[in-house]
């Protein structure tokens, strides 16, 4: 039996390993021994090296330490925190406090490419509000210092100051090593928004094209959040959000993003109504939609549709001319197109027609027509434009929302000035409607008030859907002299885990939830002996999960070293006194208890034919076993059962 190794099975996704793989498969002439060999490499690429000195590109002091930041694997896991969440049990949703950082290495093997939405709301580098430690490039022992967990001797957090002389520097070696792993997460056809401000958009832009590509980049969107603002040369009353894909031609395959044009699905339901009660009497349809139309204020997103008034069996439309553009094009189309009632050839635009006459006997084949024709031919034909064949358009590059609206809606839920300066959940949420479907994974890692996520939960109420959402927030404190401590509130993470909670209990009735985790370190006790501590250590070897972790958060740290969903269905079953845990259906059975006995295992092993999972992976704890035999005789009947994967810790 193989006994999982806190220094391999307990670390977090090797990037920097799967980088050799990948590179042995394309060129396995430059690895030898697991080590690259640059000089082979740079011969088989040939003429394709630039390495000029004076060349473009994007670099900055410390720019190579953040890259192998991005690859170094975490050691850390996540504890489940049932008692701070909302319903545990049924919930397919995720909040973890933690650095983002680490969170990140720390899904890579259970959501690689498994997300479809990045929303990030990072820290704009204003000066005041870079509230990463000093320290942010190690690892996690900077989390465990910055939250309390470990002594913090020598440990300083501070704002990043303009004066510190690497103001840039600083927030650019925070933000590399989150984006290169957020890429890693993304499916091909995933997006991700990144909320910036002026201070850092230029360099994020430069930045966002060295890890997605310059040819992922989709649009530089402009969000206008106020109608004024007061400088002393412009008024900036605007901030930027970046969007990129991860992989152009996999996002362009699954359709053109769209949203629904505001107003339009209200129209479109009245004129329902209206085909229900008035059958095909277009005639009285058309008065009536005029007459409604009339009765709308000005200003109603519905009345900007009124000359979608005219009605056939098909559906609401508008007649649209189909002239061709005056470009001084002399062949343009000038076919003639007979008038259904008199018989004669219509009136043709002085420019031609738009269409081929392909085309057009296409349109007049339809039933009914797609072509609207006057009393006689004496007027120019129209082509038929139905609302709900165009009930939807392009997102735009401008967006007006103004960010006071985003601030009360926070209040109304956690309090007055708890948190400032949200992002508007109508706005996030057209960011989700236009690039995900209705069960993606929407992740964001500076979750904050947790916007996003009341984005997402808001969304599937009004659509159906159940798309999931992965939030990450940092535990930053709040000021003690702020309105959040004053509320009640120690840090950024209660307030967003707060929102979360009200929103599902005012707004959703209490038909959402999310799991709760925590970043810890390991609740596998490594072996470090010293010399003055060694029959202590010997001791405490033999039982080697920390005395502070139970078997749930062992559980968990197993589902993400094995790359299983953390939202995965678990059934604690009792199989001969001892509490076994079925993952997945069966795709991992966990058994932390003691006193494991052949009876015990032989239950285990009629959860093959039970369950009948394709593959079947069990884990024992090693303290569990009473003595060897056990032990080797456990590895036999599982092995008969056909369970060949079989590891203790």
């Amino acid at each position: 039996m193989k006994k999982l190794d806190p220094k391999t099975d307990g670390a977090s996704q090797d990037i920097t390993a799967e980088n050799i793989e990948a590179l042995k498969r394309l060129f396995p002439e430059c690895v030898t021994e697991g080590k690259v060999d640059f000089d082979v490499l740079r011969e088989l690429l040939g003429d394709e090296i630039d390495d000029q000195p004076e060349r473009y590109s994007f670099t900055w002091n410390g720019k190579s330490l953040a890259r192998r930041i991005a690859q170094t694997p975490s050691t850390g896991t996540l504890r489940p925190c049932p008692e701070e969440s909302v319903n545990w049990d049924t919930t397919q949703n995720i909040f973890i406090e933690g650095d983002n950082l680490e969170v990140l290495k720390l899904l890579q093997k259970s959501y690689h490419k498994r997300v479809k939405m990045i929303y990030i709301d990072p820290p704009y580098n204003t000066g005041n509000e870079f509230i990463y430690p000093d320290k942010y490039q190690d690892n996690l022992d900077t989390y465990l210092r910055y939250t309390g967990q470990k002594d913090s001797l020598g440990f300083s957090n501070s704002t990043n100051k303009e004066t510190a002389g690497r103001f840039h520097t600083n927030w650019l070696n925070m933000m590399y090593p989150r984006l290169k792993l957020a890429r890693n997460l993304l499916e091909d056809a995933g997006v991700i928004w990144i909320s910036i401000g002026n201070n850092e958009v230029a360099n994020l832009k430069m930045m966002c094209d060295e890890i997605f590509g310059e040819e992922n980049f989709v649009s530089l969107v402009v969000w206008q959040r106020s109608k004024r603002g007061d400088a002393k040369l412009i008024a900036n009353i605007h901030e930027y959000v970046l969007v990129y894909v991860r992989d152009v031609s996999s996002a362009l395959a699954q359709g053109a993003w769209r949203k629904p044009k505001e107003g339009a699905d209200e129209v479109l339901s009245h004129y329902a109504k209206l085909r229900a009660r008035l059958g095909s009497d277009h005639d009285a349809i058309r008065l009536e939609m005029m007459e409604w139309y009339r009765s709308l204020k000005e200003g109603d997103p519905r009345k900007r549709h009124k000359h979608y008034n005219w009605s056939d069996e098909r559906g609401l439309y508008f007649p649209d001319n189909f002239h061709g553009p005056d470009d001084g094009r002399k062949n343009r189309p000038r076919h003639d197109i007979i008038h259904p009632v008199t018989g004669l050839p219509c009136k043709k635009p002085s420019t031609g027609w738009r269409w081929e006459k392909k085309k057009t006997d296409w349109a007049l084949q339809q039933d009914p027509p797609r072509i609207h024709f006057g009393p006689d031919e004496t007027t120019i034909p129209m082509r038929k434009s139905y609302l709900k064949e165009i009930s939807e358009e392009p997102f735009q590059s401008v967006l007006y929302a103004d960010g006071r609206s985003a601030t009360l809606a926070v209040e109304a839920l956690v309090g007055d000035g708890v948190f400032p300066f949200p992002k508007n959940v109508e706005v996030l949420q057209d960011f989700v409607r236009l690039t995900t479907s209705q069960d993606s994974i929407v992740l964001d890692f500076f979750a904050g008030s947790c916007s996003s996520a009341s984005a997402v939960l808001k969304l599937n109420a009004e659509d159906g859907g159940c798309r999931r959402f992965i939030m990450v927030q940092l535990p930053e404190k709040c000021d003690p002299e702020s309105k959040a401590a004053n509320a009640g509130y120690f840090s950024i993470a209660e307030i967003g885990r707060e929102r979360l909670q009200k929103t599902i209990e005012v707004d959703l009735n209490g038909g959402a939830g999310f799991k709760t985790f925590k970043l810890m370190d390991t609740n596998i006790r490594p072996w470090q002996a010293g010399f003055d501590d060694l029959a202590p250590s010997l001791l405490k070897a033999v039982e080697n999960i920390k005395d502070d972790r139970n078997g749930q958060d062992v559980l968990y740290e197993l589902l993400l070293k094995y790359g299983l969903d953390l939202t995965v269905p678990v059934e604690p079953r009792k199989i001969e006194g001892s509490t076994v845990y079925i993952v997945g259906a069966g795709a991992l059975i966990v058994c932390l208890g003691d006193g494991i006995t052949l009876d015990l295992v032989e239950g285990i092993a009629a959860l093959k034919a039970e369950l009948e999972p394709e593959i079947m992976r069990v884990v024992f704890k090693d303290a569990g076993f009473p003595d060897d035999v056990v032990k080797t005789n456990t590895v036999q009947i599982l092995r008969q059962a056909g369970i060949d994967d079989v590891k203790s810790l």
